[in-house]
């Protein structure tokens, strides 16, 4: 059998870019997938490794391993930093590769809406290494705080302040609070971790504003239970080393907090402005790529744009949502659509289905919303466990998952709690008793 000639080349592992590469494996085609990390990673679960639950390991899979069996498809890593659509190569860190169709699924990163020196003071959580720095510093606070002996830089040390209502934002406030309440409890001697402030702030009128209202209600009462304090109708308008200014309403709040974590926004990845000054085709606010309603480049046939860095409106005259049953169902299609252009068929246009959403706040409680019917509680949350541990990419991943849960929900334990990273714990304002400090 003759290799095929049609050379398919995709950027990015991510959920999209996994999907297309796998729907690809019975059409004649050679596919190779660029990736600058080695491995594809399971987002919706990174706020349980920034909270300890889980390891990285986890929810990361090697792309190779994963890929190993499709013979048509080669894996490199490599870093993509401009297209050339006129003569259709991949403009790459240390190269250029040839391609015949081109699939863009590099996903988006942090927005800090204009406040780009906010990233150093209150990460965002995308990477593995947003999620290890996130545990670093939720766990070094209260390290601190057992060693400081001022009340107020105490309570500044135990005062976590959350930056977007949205399903991350939700899921890591819940997630926090009972770390605080549970997990910590009897760790200490000095400080209780129950009196950790957890502030959770949203500017729209109520969180989960993609949710229906009565789920939004489900969820901000479950948080206010765990003791999370929810600050809609408020905007973050500085954040500062030991402080974080809060506007709300009519009101200006300076807080003390020495920890802020961002779930505010996302903005598309570099290669949409890429993609632009090539094709000269058009992007939204979020940098995101308008795309034709088979998810292509308008005027360049062959040039696919999905997931996160598509602005697809072809369907209710809104964008589709940023979430991975998007990504997951366009790499599907444009695979399909390759492949039958291919034998000369054709494809009507995508068409997003909507399975719904969910969120879990804690133990024992999540919302999900399905369309067709809208529910919370515990039954939400065996519902929301399954799904997650039914979409890992590989069976090891799944059993080691659900083990772990298992075991953290007997013991309220979180075996993943390690403090990594190069910073040292920033000592207190003045020595403590037993504790001195040294000048040489």
């Amino acid at each position: 059998m003759p290799h095929p000639s049609h050379h398919v080349v995709i950027l990015g592992g991510g959920f999209g870019g996994l999907h297309a590469a796998h729907d690809l494996r019975r059409a004649p085609v050679r596919v190779t997938l660029l990736d600058r990390r080695n491995f594809h990673l399971f987002q919706p679960l990174l706020y349980q490794v920034a909270t300890g639950t889980l390891s990285p390991s986890n929810i990361a899979a090697p792309l190779r391993d994963v890929l190993r069996r499709q013979k048509n498809v080669t894996v490199l890593l490599a870093e993509a930093t401009a297209i050339d659509a006129g003569n259709r190569r991949v403009i790459l860190s240390d190269g250029s590769m040839a391609y015949d169709s081109l699939i863009v699924a590099t996903g988006a990163t942090h927005h800090y809406f204009g406040h780009p020196e906010w990233e150093k003071l209150a990460p965002a959580l995308k990477t593995i290494e947003d999620a290890t720095e996130i545990r670093r510093r939720l766990l070094l606070a209260f390290e601190a705080a057992e060693r400081e002996t001022d009340p107020a830089r105490m309570h500044a040390w135990l005062t976590f302040i959350l930056v977007g209502g949205g399903p991350t934002g939700v899921e890591l406030a819940g997630a926090l609070a009972e770390i605080a309440r549970d997990t910590l409890r009897h760790d200490f001697r000095t400080i209780n971790p129950r009196d950790a402030h957890i502030i959770l702030v949203e500017g729209l009128a109520r969180i989960l504003s993609v949710y229906p209202d009565i789920l939004s209600a489900k969820a901000q009462a479950k948080l206010a239970k765990l003791g999370v304090d929810v600050w809609t109708n408020s905007m973050v308008t500085d954040i500062q080393r030991e402080s974080v200014t809060i506007r709300r309403g009519d009101k200006t709040e300076v807080v003390a907090s020495r920890t802020v974590l961002w779930a505010a926004g996302v903005q598309a990845s570099p290669l949409g402005e890429a993609l632009a000054k090539a094709t000269g085709v058009a992007l939204d606010r979020a940098g995101r790529v308008i795309v034709l309603p088979d998810c292509s480049v308008p005027g360049f046939p062959n040039l696919f744009v999905i997931g996160d860095l598509a602005n697809f409106s072809h369907q209710g005259g809104k964008p589709l949502p940023g979430v991975a049953q998007t990504a997951m169902q366009q790499g599907a299609y444009v695979a399909r659509l390759i492949e039958r252009r291919l034998r000369g068929k054709g494809m009507p246009p995508f068409r997003y289905k909507d399975l719904g959403n969910m969120a879990t706040i804690g133990r024992n409680c999540a919302v999900v919303d399905l369309g067709w019917i809208r529910f919370g509680g515990f039954f939400a949350w065996l519902i929301w466990l399954f799904v997650h541990l039914m979409s890992l990419v590989q069976f090891h991943s799944r059993v080691l998952v659900l083990f772990q849960w298992g075991w953290n929900y007997v013991t309220h334990n979180r075996s993943s709690r390690l403090i990594t990273g190069p910073s040292p714990l920033p000592l207190p304002g003045r020595a403590e008793a037993g504790v001195e400090r040294s000048d040489g």
